[in-house]
């Protein structure tokens, strides 16, 4: 077994005596500065002191505060989990006044004066200061910063009943949601002579990493993506959201409900099958839709209900709101992000940017939650993760995803985004080199995103209008905005204890009566008529409503239509008459799939085959030259359906590991992948590395491995 880290005893007290000196002396000199700069706040009497008396009464302030932020703060965080997660951050500012302003009057010296609204800015000022110093010496230290991180790692190991850790690799699989293939490939290349975009990832593709791309389903969205990827199956989810007759509720992926059953369903289904979650065998799960069998959670969708100590969803905030210097970066961070959002709001407004939607409300709120706040606890959860030195983790980042949404795929707000997402990146790589056992390190997304103007914008129309008017049905004069379905969105909603409360404009169960439900998943569209049992027929829906398919496909913001034929099976229908049949592969006339390229038809063939297909799903358009979709929802940037660099996520892996054996085509492809890359790390031998070798060599057997 390695030894690491393992310096001296006296040379560790020396050092952390040096740290705490400094730091100490730095939240002094701040509490003189700010006596001096804040006109009620004071560390002398009215007569006044000498300046070593006022020195003293700084110096006894700051040590106090610090004990007292030592002590008492993660008592106070840990209260604070039964209570919503943002809470800590929006108290921050007001505890850690009240620590400091406690701290003042236990100072012996103490015959200055302190009002609570200087505390508050005085305590964030300190905290801020200290962080800074320590985060300093850390890294000027590197000796230090290894010690601590094998303190931290000792403590975890022991607390889960022993200290030894395997030296066989472990691995942490980062999703870097919605970012496609080709924006990655830009941001890791100098495409400007600045420099990449994002240099710690340009550095792993460089020395170590292989990058490809892999096609989704028809589904190009999280909830379908992830659960193959973690479960092995995503089977029977043929959308971000759609309408189950058997049941009559509608099920939408990010909702807690909704993916502990999809969950238990995937999980049912892979078992039969022999398979297990991808992180079964002692993994940890953090920031994802899904558990993937893992016995450590944080931050999980699926179990956001439950209560228990180590799986409900929220446990994970309380290790980064622990540390009051981390709670008062991220609510600074956080207050900072809200600020920029808005300014880069009215910026594009003014300039009058297009495609462009809706960036008002809560969505400044949401993004500051999706860009600081659950990343770095995201991050922080897994970094934990790595000293503990579990064999597998599994992480997802959605600010990508989340500003995209609203910005583009590549827009200047997200290029911000992926620096910062890069940073992120370097400091895992750099805390899985000082780890107690090795790591590799595997960066893949869910889904790419594709550019346009949304549906009802561009034609003036939203999908539902459009399917009454087919049906013969009055339309409002005014439609309902379709909000953005995003993860970021839902789980600032289970942080707030409102994990049920998304999708307003989607009721879970719709009445039999109301005619047909039409739902959207980025640009692909659902059609269900609920007083209708079973899926209905390409026969039926002519005969009950003769205007409807022809409405559809030949309106010119649709692609193409799948809809069951009696006579033929699942049938795609598009513009002039055009019909693909899925199981012959006749066409007549042109062929609606072509414009989506190779694979599609193979990709709606096997949605065609689930349960829960629609009476009419509906694909948007998508121009052949820019690769533009319209999104059925409030979406600049959309994914769930086909068309543009939406269905072309990526994969950068080690060159360690065998190559993946030709094209990754579908979520339950890659988790089989994913397996064996964990299987190869686990018994330590892999393939030679080959700096030139094909990323997908013709022949689909893995090449030979070596020990």
């Amino acid at each position: 077994m390695r030894l690491r880290f393992r310096p001296p005893a006296w040379r560790n007290l020396g050092a952390a005596a040096l740290r705490v000196v400094a730091v100490w002396t730095t939240a002094t000199l701040t509490m003189l500065l700010l006596a001096g700069l804040l006109p009620d706040f004071r560390l002398q009497s009215e007569d006044g002191d000498s300046a070593t008396r006022i020195g003293a009464t700084a110096a006894v302030g700051a040590g106090a505060f610090a004990l007292l932020s030592a002590v008492v703060w993660p008592v106070l965080v840990r209260a604070l989990l039964l209570v919503p997660a943002f809470v800590p951050g929006l108290l921050v500012f007001f505890l850690n006044g009240s620590l400091l302003w406690i701290a003042f009057t236990l100072a012996p010296y103490g015959r200055g004066s302190l009002r609570p609204e200087n505390a508050v800015l005085v305590a964030a000022a300190m905290s801020a200061v200290s962080s800074a110093t320590s985060t300093f010496l850390a890294v000027r230290d590197d000796s230090a910063y290894r010690r601590r991180l094998a303190r931290l790692a000792g403590r975890d190991r022991r607390r889960a009943g022993g200290d030894e850790v395997p030296q066989t690799p472990g691995i942490v699989f980062l999703q870097l949601d919605g970012l496609g293939h080709e924006v990655l490939r830009e941001a890791v290349t100098d495409q400007d002579g600045t420099g990449p975009l994002m240099p710690a990832v340009a550095a792993l593709r460089r020395e170590s990493h292989r990058l490809a791309r892999w096609r989704t389903d028809w589904s190009s969205q999280t909830g379908a993506s992830q659960l193959g990827i973690l479960h092995g199956s995503n089977a029977d989810v043929p959308a971000f959201r759609w309408y189950e007759k058997d049941t009559g509720e509608v099920v939408v992926s990010n909702r807690p409900s909704s993916a502990g059953e999809l969950q238990r369903r995937a999980t049912a289904r892979a078992a039969r099958a022999g398979r297990r979650g991808l992180l079964a065998d002692g993994g940890a799960s953090r920031g994802n839709l899904f558990t993937g069998g893992a016995s450590q959670v944080a931050l999980v969708l699926s179990v956001a209900a439950r209560r228990g100590r180590d799986t409900r969803s929220r446990a994970g905030y309380f290790a980064y709101f622990s540390d009051p210097a981390n709670a008062t970066r991220t609510a600074v961070s956080f207050v900072a992000e809200v600020v920029r959002e808005t300014v880069q709001s009215l910026r594009a407004r003014f300039r009058g940017d297009r495609p462009r939607v809706s960036r008002a409300g809560l969505y400044p709120f949401v993004r500051a939650f999706a860009t600081v706040v659950e990343r770095d606890v995201v991050v922080a959860a897994v970094l934990g993760d790595l000293l503990t030195g579990r064999p597998a983790v599994y992480a997802d980042l959605v600010s990508y995803d989340e500003v995209a949404h609203h910005s583009g795929p590549r827009g200047r707000d997200t290029r911000q985004v992926l620096r910062r997402l890069d940073r992120a990146v370097a400091l895992i790589a750099d805390v899985a080199e000082r780890a107690p056992r090795p790591y590799h390190l595997v960066l893949l997304s869910d889904h790419g995103q594709s550019r346009g103007e949304t549906f009802q914008r561009a034609y003036g129309l939203s999908l539902e209008e459009l399917v009454r008017a087919g049906c013969g049905l009055p339309v409002p004069r005014r439609a309902g905005r379709t909000r953005s379905g995003s993860e970021a969105r839902t789980a600032a909603r289970a942080a707030l204890h409102r994990p049920e409360n998304g999708d307003a404009e989607v009721p879970r169960r719709p009445s039999r009566g109301a005619g047909p439900v039409v739902l959207g998943s980025g640009n692909l569209g659902l059609i269900s008529f609920p007083d209708v049992p079973g899926r209905m027929t390409r026969e039926q829906l002519d005969a009950r409503h003769p205007a409807l398919l022809p409405a559809l496909a030949g309106h010119p913001g649709v692609g193409f239509l799948l809809v069951e034929s009696e006579r033929h099976g699942p049938v795609v229908l598009g513009p002039a008459g055009g019909e693909h049949r899925l199981r012959t592969g006749e066409t007549i006339g042109e062929d609606p799939l072509a414009p989506f390229g190779p694979g599609a038809a193979e990709a709606v063939l096997r949605t065609s085959g689930f349960a829960n297909v629609p009476d009419i799903m509906v694909n948007s358009r998508c121009d052949p030259e820019t690769g533009e979709v319209h999104a059925f929802e409030e979406q600049v940037g959309s994914h769930g359906g086909l068309g543009g660099e939406q269905s072309d996520a990526f994969l950068l892996w080690p060159r360690v590991f065998s190559p993946p054996g030709g094209p990754i085509v579908g979520a339950e492809r890659l988790h089989l992948v994913l397996r064996r890359w964990l299987e190869e790390s686990a018994e330590g031998w892999f393939t030679p590395p080959e700096p030139d070798a094909e990323p997908f060599p013709a022949s689909r057997e893995p090449a030979r491995r070596a020990r």
